[in-house]
């Protein structure tokens, strides 16, 4: 997932206003107590902090993609 993709998914599945407050607010315990925005910045994967916003939100898999369909779901990193 590209930083372009996952602002896309902020914008449209959480709403541009509120998920860009999420992302910069919401502290995320799957990433260590940062917030989304921190994590980005220190070079956590776009698609690892999306996962983690999503599970700490429980927004559902169905809507986690948005409204394409064709959108392919990158998967989890598996952890080691």
């Amino acid at each position: 997932m590209r930083y372009r993709e996952f602002w896309d998914l902020v914008d449209e599945v959480l709403g541009r206003a509120h998920g860009r407050v999420l992302v910069s607010d919401l502290r995320l315990g799957e990433l260590g107590d940062r917030t989304g925005a921190q994590a980005l910045d220190e070079g956590v994967e776009p698609r690892e902090v999306w996962h983690a916003l999503c599970d700490e939100l429980d927004v559902p898999e169905s809507r986690r993609w948005g409204a394409d369909r064709r959108r392919p779901a990158p998967p989890r990193r598996a952890r080691g």
